[in-house]
Parts: structure tokens; sequence; C-alpha cells
């Protein structure tokens, strides 16, 4: 499909893929006018087939005003598939080198940034169908798995399988989907656990100092003042 037919082909594309993954979207023409995400993505087909063209300052100043009308920061040479939604859009950052697979979902503040100096693969690469939330750091020339699910706030400097969900600084895998009838396996998880057992084991020490008679209460309050006293000093 020839230009500008295959940009207009993606627009359209672009526009369903945010009806469709966003129940406030009512019809093409409102998520036209008011998706920054969307913009910002329009504006990026158009700057990625300039720089491929040979026209390199052209797009990267294309790709800066639309950072600064959409908050936005795509480089022209990243490359992306269709089907892509930036819910809300506002600080994410996809870097030179990254590679965004089709059907795959970004929300404010996602950053896809790279590592190394060198002029090499240093951004991520996300194969089809990932959910990156809020807040998330994807860094370095990492994979994340068709499928994967980061969730919002994590830090993620190694590949991910596909199917999993990570969560955390740094990231580490909780569960996995199986993708053969969506349903979720979780993990155990060993941090979760000790804080769990500690919170059981407070429990546990407070029911028996309440059940105790006042005077030894008072007792171990008046044993306690001494060592609260030190640790505030």
């Amino acid at each position: 499909m020839t230009w500008p037919a295959g940009w207009i082909a993606e627009v359209r594309d672009d526009l369903d893929a945010a009806q469709r993954r966003d129940p406030a979207a009512r019809s093409r023409l409102e998520v036209l006018l008011t998706y920054p995400g969307v913009h910002a993505l329009l504006l990026h087909r158009i700057s990625h087939r300039i720089d491929a063209a040979g026209w390199h300052l052209t797009a990267r100043v294309m790709s800066h005003a639309a950072r600064m009308l959409t908050g936005v920061e795509i480089h022209p040479r990243a490359q992306i598939g269709h089907d892509f939604f930036i819910d809300h859009g506002m600080g994410v950052v996809i870097g030179e080198t990254t590679i965004i697979g089709n059907g795959c979902h970004l929300t404010q503040g996602v950053t896809l940034g790279g590592t190394s100096t060198r002029r090499e693969k240093r951004h991520p690469t996300l194969e089809d169908n990932v959910m990156i939330g809020a807040g998330a750091k994807i860094i370095g020339a990492v994979t994340i798995g068709e499928g994967a699910r980061i969730g919002a706030g994590s830090v993620v400097v190694s590949s991910v399988p596909a199917g999993a969900t990570v969560v955390g600084v740094p990231g580490h895998i909780i569960a996995y989907t199986n993708r053969t009838n969506e349903t979720v396996e979780r993990l155990p998880d060993p941090e979760w656990d000790r804080i769990d057992a500690l919170e059981r084991r407070i429990a546990t020490l407070e029911a028996q100092l309440t059940a105790q008679s006042p005077d030894v209460r008072s007792a171990a309050v008046r044993d306690m003042e001494p060592r609260v006293e030190g640790l505030t000093r």
C-alpha cells in the first residue's frame, strides 16, 4: 500500500484501537480531536516515513514539535506496529531503537529507554499484545514477550517471557496468563509471604499483650519506654 493511502489506513486502525480500548471514547471524531496519545502516534507515522526517506532533521523537528504538543516523545526511527494505543499519553518516552509489535497498549508515564551510549540496539522490543501500566520503566535492549503485562511503576531491566505479569522494583514475575483459556496462574511470592508472616506475628503478640492483666501490661510498657527513648534520641 502506497503513501499516503497506507498512512490513512494506519490512521483508521489507530482510531479504532483507541475506541476499542477506552470505554470513554464515543466516536472516531472524538478520538481524533481530543486524544494526545493518538495525536503523537499519527505524527510519528509521518515522521517515521520522512526519516526513512532520508530527511532525518525534518523528522526530528517534527517529533520534537509533537512532544511539545502532546507530552509524548517518540523517536522517528522507533518501529511501531498496528493496533497500538497510548492511553492519556503524558510523559511517555519511546527511544530510537524501540520495536513495538501489534496490539500493544501503553499508559501515561511509560519509558521505553536505553542504557548504552553506542549506536546499537539499546531500547526494548515489545512483542504483540503487551500491556504496560502507568509510570513503568523498561530499560535496555530487553524483550517483553507476547501478551506480557507490566504493572504500574515497575522497573524492568531484563527480558520477560510471554504471558508473564511483572510488578515491583526491580520487576519480578508474579503470574503467568495461560493464553489457551485466559486463566491467570499465580506464582509464589516469597517477599509477600514474609511480610504476611510478620503481620500475623504482630497480631498474635498484640492479642497476647491485650490478654494480660493491667499490671502486667503496665510493666511491659515501662520496660519498653527506655528502648523507645533510646531510639528517638
